[in-house]
């Protein structure tokens, strides 16, 4: 088969290369992959053990093309959406994929086209988690650093759901966007004013922050209140100050029947996904350059005919 591989430990060595294709144990699936969601991570998340080439990536959609002696729930011809990642056997940039049973694996509905629904695990499940941190009631504001993006498209509606006040940040061009998710203020991350701005518009302080992007951690602080939360999906480390609570995204928080329901809500149109571009197979490399300027409005696929 087909995969986007890492062929050795040096950051960038990834190329498109012939492989076996995956046996699979009595407890996973094979998959043959349709469309596969392209993540900043896809390239790094792996585990420690690792035997090159190795495909990489970290989610992606398809059809069951066989399954293991105790694997009860999934049949062969399922259409289904998953994470698959940290697998010895690699990940998703492949034409099929061997994934546990007990990974985050979401039925696709029948008005879902393969696209769609690669898009959705990831950032789904991540934002998700993320709000089970928040604690906020109806009324309550939260702003979102770097709202732009496949999480920040999911964070602002989800907020929205919840009757909560939202305010994100990201480039002008994508200011109009975001308030047509519902955000009800958008400031430029690179203004040096963007603070004041979201102090003005919430004078005490946002009661909550979800900082996206890299960096942007201590910056969203600086914008919560006191004893407000700001929970980091990048990973940044922050000091908290003023009994602020900082944290990272739960990630033993159970939130799969919630990314169910999610999936079947933006099938229905309750939610709106927003993929900003789509790409062949065969230009994998180019999608995941596109991902690492953290410039891309919603998300970016890739499809296998």
């Amino acid at each position: 088969m087909r995969a986007f591989v890492k062929r050795s430990a040096a950051p960038d060595d990834i190329a498109l290369e012939e492989v076996k294709i995956p046996l699979i144990n009595d407890d996973e699936l094979l998959v043959r992959v349709k469309a596969i969601g392209v993540g900043i991570h896809d390239s790094y998340f792996l585990p420690n053990e690792i035997e090159y080439p190795y495909p990489i990536g970290v989610e992606a959609s398809g059809i069951v093309e066989g399954t293991g002696s105790l694997v009860t729930r999934y049949k062969k011809g399922d259409r289904i959406a998953f994470v698959s990642m940290m697998q010895p056997k690699g990940g998703t940039w492949a034409e099929f994929a061997a994934v546990q049973q007990d990974s985050l694996i979401l039925p696709i509905p029948d008005t879902m086209d393969f696209a769609e629904a690669a898009a959705v695990p990831v950032a789904g499940n991540t934002v998700l988690r993320a709000l089970t941190a928040l604690h906020l009631k109806e009324g309550d504001s939260v702003f979102i650093a770097g709202a732009s993006g496949a999480i920040g498209t999911f964070a602002i509606q989800f907020a929205k759901a919840r009757g909560w006040k939202v305010a994100g940040s990201a480039s002008p061009k994508n200011h109009e966007y975001m308030e047509s998710l519902g955000a009800d203020k958008a400031v430029d991350y690179r203004d040096p004013n963007w603070m004041k701005e979201v102090r003005e518009w919430m004078p005490n302080g946002v009661d909550a922050a979800i900082a996206i992007q890299p960096g942007t951690g201590t910056e969203s602080m600086h914008v919560v209140k006191d004893a407000g939360t700001v929970i980091t999906i990048s990973g940044d480390r922050i000091v908290p100050e003023r009994s602020i609570t900082a944290a990272f995204v739960p990630h033993k928080a159970d939130v799969r029947n919630e990314v169910q329901q999610l999936i079947q809500e933006i099938a229905a149109g309750t939610y709106q996904l927003v993929i900003e571009q789509t790409y062949p197979f065969e230009q994998g490399l180019e999608a995941l350059q596109k991902t690492q300027t953290r410039h891309a409005r919603g998300k970016l696929v890739l499809t296998l005919e």
